[in-house]
């Protein structure tokens, strides 16, 4: 693996005009450090955490990385903190942290799980999210039995099941 690129990134408000969030910029001398335009999924060190994040594109040839309201929690960041951040290119970038509900669900309803595993990597992180960030065990579960009913039967896993 690459060794880290380090910089410092001032947190501040961005990401798509639908999905507000803050972000932070990777400066482009950073991207190509990284290995330039080819690295879509890279481990980010903030507050000694490591965390898996995508690397989105801007016009200016810049990169952004997207920190959710949980994370920025867990890590007491806040708009216009500076911070110290490391950086490396992903090297399993498909891989994909579950939930553990959603991990013992789908190991015991093998439809669902061989539905899952056909799923894009980036859909299977939405749908992982999606379950993650449900603040109460009951809504967690809840999502959890729709989600696994869904994929196997075929049916579009963000759809309610209608026997929700």
């Amino acid at each position: 693996m690459t060794l880290p690129v380090t910089f410092r990134a001032v947190v501040q408000p961005g990401g798509p005009s639908f999905m507000p969030m803050q972000v932070l910029v990777v400066p482009v001398e950073m991207v190509e450090a990284l290995g330039g335009k080819a690295i879509k999924r890279v481990l980010v060190e903030l507050r000694g955490r490591t965390v898996r994040l995508g690397l989105h594109p801007l016009k200016s040839g810049e990169r952004y990385l997207m920190l959710n309201q949980a994370l920025l929690t867990e890590l007491a960041l806040h708009s216009g903190d500076e911070v110290p951040v490391g950086i490396s290119p992903d090297p399993t970038p498909d891989q994909v942290d579950l939930p553990d509900e959603l991990a013992e669900g789908l190991s015991s309803w093998p439809e669902a799980e061989a539905a899952f595993e056909r799923l894009t990597p980036g859909t299977k992180r939405a749908l992982a999210y999606h379950i993650e960030s449900a603040k109460r065990p009951d809504t967690r579960s809840k999502r959890v039995v729709s989600m696994l009913h869904q994929l196997a039967t075929g049916g579009h896993p963000f759809k309610k099941w209608e026997g929700e």
